[in-house]
């Protein structure tokens, strides 16, 4: 017999809506969109999941509910109103829902031009909401640069003025104000302004220059040259302010652009608004995932929040791909030209954004970056567990003499220096790196089962195909092998090779993933590389005093390790050679290391 979710399941219509799952107590559990509600709804039923919070998502669901909508258009304006509405707990969390500044024209005679938080449904208009304060200030410094404004908020309506109710202020007297209060300046002159300041708020400083210019040329025509002066101030003011926005082709107009950028925790959505060749505002939006939300649908859900919230009403949208948000909204994905240019830099936006917040996610919470990184490894490497704990292999020998190896060991994608393991090669003779690393990794793996201690999660072997099977032998002999994933990397082309797989899988360049291998597999041949140099620096100072007439085996020891060094014993002087080991030897040393000098020379 079928339980009532699965009759529920059964029963949804092919149709597109939005899906709402509750648990047993009746609490809303998460809000979903479809094009198509039960083969949506099913797939949560039917396919597996490697998302934890999914499969605890899916147990608890015990009822579902759904609203049938004509478009997906409409299905995603619904499903983002009843996110913000009921706050599901595993819904993406858009991180910034702030109150932003505008600047407001206010709807009386001679409108008032200021920033406010607050929207009044009085009239007014209002442009914004701005992400940037400094933006604010900036504008509104421009403005009155250009254009003499009131401030006060007397009421001037056209009897207030006739009857003489108000007196100019000490601004009309430095030229901040034409004086409507006495009536020194028209209504529709004033008006006049205001619309110039409607343009550029906009972002359309074109008719603005035009005008300033035209006003400039028949002031100097009527010899009226400091005023002309002035004018020609302020048209280089307005002519600094455009040059630092504009970086598009100026035809370009009322566009949006959206781009994203995610790892497995959060994403970052960056939107951008171009008008007039202009950018008019920019603003980055974080949004926190709960379960397995692809790209796509984060960008479809913050673009419908994006455009809500700032008010856009373009016909036009530049995305990095496809994504569907109705007929009336022409989708451009560009490859070429100043659209792909400015799709660009909205994702380097992005990106920088995202390293931003990962800095201080690392600062004020370590433990945070540490979870974030190791669930991004997982995935990237194909794991079944977070690599916590990483070993990584390197040989070291130059044309088969002193052979060593060495093992280095990262716990929580760290290096864990006390960990640190050398090799001495053993069993093989030459220069064979597949017997070295074979002899190696069977030498550790079986030494931490001997002393039962906690084994790796990763292995990552130094080299390519080769050292990897090597390795693999080991692992198999130990009864390891399926126990502890192994990987190899190929120094040429950061290649990762995997078991049993002739293909190779390839990292982005930039990835914190491959980073880290880097770190490892740099630190592996660091560490191998000073361990050879040691020996074989050991070796030749032994072979050196070897062959001085007279020093036996006991006081080459006791000059190894007070001078450390060949060159130290070279360098030192007869008294401090005597020091160590009496005068006469001391004589045989100094005599030796002086025929070598001479006979160089």
């Amino acid at each position: 017999m079928q339980s009532p979710l699965e009759l529920q399941i059964q029963t949804l219509p092919d149709s597109p809506g939005v899906y709402q799952y509750y648990d047993k107590d009746g609490k809303i559990l998460y809000v979903g969109k479809a094009k198509n509600l039960k083969k949506r709804v099913q797939s949560y039923f039917t396919k597996s999941h490697d998302n934890y919070k999914t499969k605890v998502l899916v147990k608890k669901i015990v009822s579902i509910k759904h609203i049938v909508v004509p478009t997906e258009t409409d299905a995603l304006l619904l499903e983002n109103n009843l996110i913000k509405k009921l706050q599901p707990r595993y819904n993406v969390l858009l991180k910034d829902d702030k109150s932003y500044p505008w600047i407001c024209i206010k709807n009386e005679p001679f409108s008032r031009i200021f920033q406010t938080r607050r929207m009044i449904k009085d009239g007014s208009e209002y442009f914004g909401p701005y992400t940037s304060g400094k933006t604010v200030h900036t504008l509104l410094d421009l403005i009155k640069e250009l254009y003499p404004l009131r401030t006060c908020n007397y009421d001037l309506s056209k009897t207030n003025i006739d009857s003489g109710k108000y007196k100019v202020c000490l601004e009309y007297h430095i030229g901040n104000c034409k004086g409507p209060c006495e009536g020194h300046q028209t209504l529709e002159n004033y008006q006049n302004q205001i619309q110039a300041v409607r343009e550029i708020l906009k972002g359309n400083f074109k008719e603005s220059l035009k005008d300033f210019k035209q006003l400039m040329q028949d002031l100097a025509i009527e010899m009226k040259f400091e005023e002309a002066q002035k004018i020609k101030e302020k048209i280089e003011v307005l002519e600094n302010y455009q040059a630092k926005s504009t970086i598009l082709n100026p035809k370009i107009t009322n566009l949006d652009v959206f781009s994203i950028v995610s790892d497995e925790t959060m994403a970052y959505v960056n939107f951008l608004q171009i008008s007039y060749g202009a950018i008019v505002r920019s603003h980055t939006l974080e949004i926190k995932k709960k379960l397995e939300e692809t790209d796509a649908e984060l960008l479809e859900l913050a673009i419908v929040e994006l455009r809500e919230r700032f008010h856009l009403n373009s016909r036009e949208i530049v995305v990095p791909f496809e994504v569907d948000l109705g007929e009336n909204i022409k989708i451009t994905v560009p490859k070429l030209g100043d659209k792909k240019q400015i799709l660009d830099l909205s994702l380097r936006n992005a990106k920088h954004y995202r390293l931003d917040q990962l800095k201080q996610i690392k600062i004020v919470d370590p433990e945070r970056h540490t979870k974030r990184i190791m669930a991004q490894m997982k995935k990237d490497l194909r794991l079944s567990v977070e690599p916590r704990h990483i070993e990584c292999f390197d040989n070291s020998n130059i044309q088969g003499t002193n052979p060593v190896a060495a093992c280095v060991v990262f716990k929580d994608g760290k290096p864990s220096k006390k960990d640190y393991r050398h090799f001495n090669i053993k069993t093989v003779e030459g220069p064979n790196d597949f017997a070295s690393m074979e002899e190696v990794v069977y030498r550790r793996y079986k030494r931490l089962l001997e002393e039962k201690q906690s084994l790796p999660q990763l292995i990552i072997i130094d080299g390519g195909k080769g050292q990897l099977s090597s390795a693999l032998k080991s692992l198999d002999d130990l009864g390891l092998r399926g126990k502890i994933a192994i990987i190899g990397i190929a120094k040429r082309l950061e290649e990762l090779f995997y078991p049993d797989d002739p293909i190779p899988l390839y990292l982005d360049k930039k990835s914190e993933t491959l980073k880290i291998i880097q770190h490892l597999r740099n630190e592996a041949h660091r560490f191998g590389i000073t361990h050879h140099r040691d020996k074989r620096s050991k070796s030749a100072l032994q072979t050196s005093l070897e062959t001085i007439p007279g020093i036996g085996e006991k006081t080459m020891i006791t000059l190894l390790k007070h001078f450390k060094s060949v060159k130290r014993l070279q360098l030192a002087s007869e008294k401090e050679i005597s020091s160590v080991v009496g005068l006469s030897k001391a004589k045989k040393i100094s005599e030796f290391y002086k025929s070598i000098q001479s006979n160089s020379k």
